[in-house]
């Protein structure tokens, strides 16, 4: 459960988000990840390379204004200083000592929402929404659920 919880919490994030509308969208989780680079700052352990890495998660996450791809790239930055951390022995909340495993396992999720464009589940392609495709359908139409393939008996 350790492991399949924070796949469930990065999912859930990305739905959740997908709830505000863009180009508000991009830049409060530009915001969002520029918080999550600062966790780790009271008590993180690491001295002052918890400063250091805080200024480029910074600057990636002002990047992330005008790009989810930074904003991925920000998620994933996070992800390498959770596994830092994780292995220093070190979470990022002090009496759970998993918590930044369980981060570092819930990052890449939120960053692969993020180099996908931190699109809505709708505005995402329709094999990964799970929809069946049409055969013959033009590329980049939306899938349509329950209508007959092209060539099929009675179309």
């Amino acid at each position: 459960m350790q492991y399949v919880a924070p796949i469930g919490v990065g999912l859930l994030y990305a739905l959740v988000m997908s709830l505000i509308r863009e180009p508000h969208r991009r830049r409060f989780n530009a915001v969002m990840v520029a918080g999550a680079g600062a966790a780790y700052l009271s008590g993180g352990g690491l001295g002052g390379w918890e400063f250091a890495f805080t200024v480029v998660a910074t600057y990636v996450a002002y990047r992330g204004l005008d790009s989810w791809t930074f904003i991925g790239i920000a998620w994933l930055l996070h992800t390498a200083w959770d596994i830092v951390h994780h292995i220093k022995g070190n979470p990022i909340i002090p009496f759970l000592h998993t918590s930044s495993l369980g981060c570092a396992i819930c990052d890449p999720v939120i960053a692969l929402w993020c180099f996908a464009g931190g699109k809505t589940p709708r505005e995402l392609p329709a094999w990964v929404r799970g929809a069946r495709v049409r055969k013959g359908a033009v590329p980049g139409e939306p899938a349509r659920v329950g209508e007959p393939e092209v060539g099929a008996a009675g179309a």
